[in-house]
């Protein structure tokens, strides 16, 4: 749905046509037809007060299109407006690079010279009292730890001692290369864990606080999706003021706000409450809880791991136990705000109220899943995650939706402008409109301000018509051998996406004999430096799984294939995705179309959105699955990817591919 807006002139500021043009012109640009409609459209959805979705593709420029509108409406308001991501690398290039070169460009034009600045939970700062003080320590049992990591543990936490003296942020990005969780979690609190700015000793100069700060007086708050569920979603506000949000890659969503929302029960976290608690308690009432925690250590490492839909009887009775005993813990601790004027005391005492609280209400989280007359009824799903070498098993316990959750605590209280570069699925924003809790009339609307990229022009949609289906065997030997031909006819240049680790390893056993040109996989090093290598190498390939198919930015001839082995599909025994599809169907609706073909059709729109990132860049998009043009469901599918050229006959997509190889090997010739 194209819908065309017009800009509302204000009274005493330019227009956002006049500041878009500057903006533009102040970063080396030329003017973009979508980023045009996108800045109205932003703009009169402020305005108005109403709820805007806008799909606009790479290279259109959204950034600008939405910080723009946002700037002028935090000058006219002179209230800040939140800018909430999903990745850490897009926070940095608005901070690091969109934000100052705007700022700067149109400092002239208005009252003053826009201000920004980051916000992350408490958790990624640096705690000064917890790094000098006795606080209880957080370390799991040493016994799940060969002597090699508790070492490098080790040479981390000295790493963070000697950055502590000299950080003027005490954020935990500065630390590169980075650090383990392990280490991280001795030197930071949780929201729970803190002792509060006036009864810290070191709340003065808290970094934390230092950046809610200046968080609350700048005019563009960076934060994430995480955080920002958190305020909405809290009793207490933690980002400033505010009465506009920009949700960037507002396709990960709900999955973000799903994991803020997720409780954890293990033996972990029972015996790090008992640890928490120590001293401060009778032992007799903390060696219940520890007691009730390993009668469910022994309950969860017989049992087999998915979804738990009926709660067996020596379940429900270890989790009630554990709930009953982690409240005796809680009331033997007494008044939540005694030893107020004793800082270590009074630390101690909150790390154990939290780890208790933590316990106590995930299990009656899950006791309160079950006992419903339908399915339909159910608010929650609970599973259990089988463990690893590293960690036991542990139960969790999530919701089916959250869409309520968002309508209710963000959507009500707030303007949101919803922006990704994959958003309409099947052609329409209403089923991601329906998982954010948007699909009431008139509450909002949703465009597609489209792309600059020609796409029909500039890429091949090539589907594999005449292969096997994908079987779960592993790939077939068929793949195998098109996987081949196809990277022979580019020349190497070849992104690979595997629907999972296990594919893209055996892809790359296979077939390193086979190529003449370097292949990695994901896992071989860290993501970011396979990337780097990747770019960098035109003949090299890199196979991976699902970070590899939203995360990669490669313009130019080092990528001009992307292969994807078979349609994304959640895993059948996903514990929250199967369970979420029964619920819609139980409720009347289609699970699968709602949940599975949704799913697949964000992430092969995302993959797909690997090929073309410069106006210049052309290649195929080579889909092994046969599936995408066969199935009842394709249809869906193929509306959600950009309008590349379609074919299923093999030869087209070779011919073209040894084009471009020919065209990329002209100058190194001359």
């Amino acid at each position: 749905m194209r819908v065309a807006f017009t800009a509302v002139p204000d009274s005493h500021l330019p227009s956002v046509d006049e500041l878009l043009s500057i903006a533009v012109n102040a970063v080396g640009g030329s003017e973009r037809q979508g980023q045009v409609t996108m800045v109205r459209a932003v703009q009169q959805a402020i305005d108005a007060d109403e709820h805007l979705a806008v799909q606009a593709g790479t290279g259109t420029g959204k950034s600008l299109a939405y910080l723009v509108p946002s700037i002028r409406h935090a000058m006219d308001s002179d209230k800040p407006v939140v800018v909430s991501t999903a990745t850490i690398a897009l926070q940095r290039q608005l901070v690091d690079r969109d934000l100052p070169r705007l700022a700067e460009a149109l400092g002239k034009e208005l009252p003053h010279e826009p201000t920004f600045a980051i916000l992350k939970g408490r958790r990624n700062y640096l705690c000064r009292y917890k790094a000098t003080a006795g606080w209880p320590e957080d370390d799991e049992q040493d016994q799940l730890f060969d002597p090699r990591e508790v070492s490098a543990t080790g040479r981390m936490v000295q790493r963070i001692q000697e950055w502590a003296e000299e950080t003027e942020t005490g954020d935990r990005d500065e630390l590169v290369p980075g650090v383990s969780e392990q280490a991280w979690r001795q030197f930071s609190v949780s929201a729970q864990e803190c002792l509060g700015a006036n009864r810290c000793p070191s709340g003065a100069e808290c970094f934390a606080e230092l950046a809610r700060q200046r968080a609350g007086e700048v005019d563009v708050v960076v934060t994430n999706h995480a955080l920002l569920a958190i305020d909405a979603m809290g009793e207490l506000p933690v980002l400033p003021e505010h009465k506009v949000v920009v949700v960037d890659e507002a396709h990960e969503l709900v999955d973000r706000v799903t994991s803020v929302v997720t409780g954890e029960l293990s033996e972990l976290t029972v015996s790090l409450a008992v640890r928490r608690v120590g001293r401060l308690i009778e032992q007799s009432v903390a060696d219940q809880l520890q007691e009730a925690g390993e009668d469910l250590k022994a309950l969860l490492a017989a049992a087999p791991p998915g979804r738990v839909d009926e709660l067996p009887q020596v379940l429900g009775l270890t989790l009630q136990l554990i709930r009953d005993t982690a409240w005796r813990c809680v009331t033997a601790l007494g008044p939540r705000n005694a030893d107020k004027d004793d800082p270590d005391k009074a630390g101690q005492r909150k790390a154990a109220f939290t780890a208790l609280d933590e316990v106590h209400d995930t299990a009656v989280r899950m006791l309160d899943a079950y006992g419903h007359d339908s399915e339909a009824d159910r608010a929650e799903v609970v599973w259990l995650d089988g463990g690893t070498d590293r960690r036991p098993p542990a139960l969790r316990v999530a919701p089916l939706t959250v869409s309520g959750m968002l309508r209710d605590k963000l959507f009500g209280e707030r303007t949101v402008v919803l922006t990704s570069a994959t958003l309409a699925l099947g052609g329409t924003f209403d089923a991601l409109a329906a998982q954010w809790g948007l699909s009431g009339p008139g509450e909002w609307q949703g465009i597609d301000v489209g792309s600059p990229f020609d796409h029909p022009r500039s890429g091949i949609l090539y589907v594999a018509k005449h292969l096997p289906q994908p079987g779960r065997d592993g790939l077939p030997q068929q793949y195998l051998d098109e996987i081949t031909e196809l990277i022979e006819a580019a020349g190497g240049r070849t992104l690979g996406l595997f629907s999972s680790m296990r594919a893209a390893k055996a892809a790359t056993e296979a077939l390193r004999d086979r190529l003449d040109v370097p292949l990695l996989c994901q896992g071989d090093d860290s993501t970011m430096l396979l990337v780097k290598q990747f770019a960098e190498d035109e003949p090299t390939c890199l196979f991976g799984t699902l970070s590899l198919w939203q995360g990669v930015d490669v313009p130019g001839p080092s990528l001009r294939l992307v292969i994807i082995d078979r349609v994304p599909f959640p895993r059948p025994d996903d514990p929250l995705t199967s369970a979420r599809q029964r619920h819609v169907a139980a409720r009347g609706g289609n699970g699968f179309m709602a949940v599975a073909a949704n799913h697949a059709a964000l992430l092969l729109a995302q993959g797909a959105g690997r090929l073309l990132r410069s106006q210049h860049d052309k290649g195929v998009i080579a889909v092994l699955d046969p599936r995408l043009v066969t199935a009842r469901y394709s249809g869906f599918l193929l509306n959600s990817l950009p309008p590349f050229w379609r074919t299923t006959d093999p030869a087209i997509p070779r011919a073209a591919l040894k084009r471009l190889a020919a065209e990329a090997a002209e100058p190194a010739d001359a």
